[in-house]
């Protein structure tokens, strides 16, 4: 059994992931380069996210968190689209920086995405009229030299502008970052743990076991309340008392960091969407889930467990009993986020491919650097990587 705190009934609807409706094909492009006005779009805006791409990390609180914890002095180049009735119909939330690439400088646009952000994408009701609508505006801006779109899904609305500014002619590149797993989650328990190996539930069984036979095992789920912000310490301390900790990487670790995942909590909860779950043995937490709920979807921001008991994989059991509780609950899929992992592969073979686009503008500086990232340096390591085989 699970003692919840503050379980509020799943509000969200199921929305499919990608499925664009067609729509008007003029749109009118301008853009936002202020917090105040960034602001001003939430309610338009999440009411896109929820016609078009059905995860927490395209909605506005996601992003303008992201932006005050983790760029907040980055200049913006929010890419906003509009219909002839200006309805908000394509968005694109981008920043400019100046920095580098193989030691040659850039005018960088990049999305406002880094490692803390599972996936990124062009918001539009119509993907390709939004993708040629905002290529357009870039090609007459030369105040760039490269942009770049982290983590893109298989199929994600971003591939349209890619594709348009291929067609125009631009320097084009990608790079797969992520082969990220997912669980499709059954109608009931006893039908997804006919999927699993008869070794790997056997295993299971034997380390519960193991772990009962110490102490008392409980599982809690957090989801707000004037508990919340001990609750997370408690997470956060569990993540750094691991490897995590040992390399300098934990939440705790990192101001931005901490402030991030800490004023996201405290956003989800409020939205219904926000699930901590913990593992205790004698009340001591020794495997913590941070995760969010959106659509039926439950997403897996940040594992932890106390290293201490690796013997009886409090990771896994803590997977075991979230799974049961999505599955109860008729949530459709349990999403890993992250890269591709061992542990993971236990429960699932489905992935999604995560893609970084690069689009480079069509002049001579653009085009060397295109030929620099993706003609010059994948030769230069294919020799690194002969000359060690000899």
């Amino acid at each position: 059994m699970i003692d919840t705190l503050t379980r509020k009934p799943d509000l969200s609807i199921d929305v499919l992931l990608f499925a664009a409706p067609e729509t008007s094909s003029t749109i009118a492009v301008t853009e936002v380069n202020d917090r105040a006005t960034f602001i001003s779009l939430e309610a338009e805006w999440d009411a896109l996210v929820a016609t078009t791409n059905a995860g927490p990390f395209y909605r506005h609180d996601f992003i303008r968190i992201w932006i005050d914890n983790f760029a907040p002095r980055t200049r913006l180049r929010i890419l906003v689209g509009r219909d002839e009735h200006g309805t908000l119909v394509a968005a694109l939330p981008l920043m400019q920086e100046r920095g580098s690439l193989l030691g040659m400088p850039t005018r960088q646009l990049t999305a406002t995405a880094n490692f803390h952000s599972p996936r990124f994408d062009l918001l539009a009701l119509n993907a390709g009229a939004a993708g040629r609508a905002f290529f357009r505006h870039l090609s007459t801006d030369k105040s760039w030299d490269v942009l770049r779109i982290d983590d893109v899904l298989q199929g994600g609305n971003a591939w349209h502008l890619y594709e348009a500014a291929r067609l125009a002619g631009s320097p084009v590149g990608t790079w797969t970052s992520l082969q990220s797993p997912y669980i499709p989650l059954p109608g009931t328990y006893a039908e997804f743990q006919a999927q699993l190996s008869s070794k790997f539930r056997a295993n299971l069984r034997r380390r519960r076991k193991k772990l009962e036979e110490m102490g008392r095992v409980t599982v809690e789920c957090v989801t707000g309340g004037m508990e919340l912000d001990g609750k997370l310490e408690e997470g956060y301390a569990l993540e750094q008392s691991g490897w995590k900790g040992r390399g300098g990487t934990a939440i705790a670790q990192d101001n931005a960091t901490w402030g991030f995942y800490t004023e996201l909590a405290r956003t989800a909860s409020y939205g219904d969407h926000l699930a901590l779950y913990f593992l205790r043995l004698d009340g001591k937490p020794i495997a913590f889930h941070y995760g969010l709920e959106y659509g039926r979807r439950y997403y897996l921001l940040k594992p932890a467990y106390d290293e201490a008991y690796r013997e009886c994989s409090p990771g896994q059991l803590l997977m075991d009993e979230v799974l049961k509780d999505c599955v109860a609950r008729g949530f459709e899929e349990f999403d890993f986020l992250g890269p591709d992992m061992t542990w993971k592969r236990d429960w699932t073979e489905h992935v999604r491919p995560h893609t970084w686009l690069f689009i480079f503008r069509d002049s001579p500086y653009g085009r060397l650097l295109h030929k620099a990232k993706f003609k010059l340096s994948p030769a230069a390591k294919g020799l690194v990587a002969r000359w060690r085989t000899r």
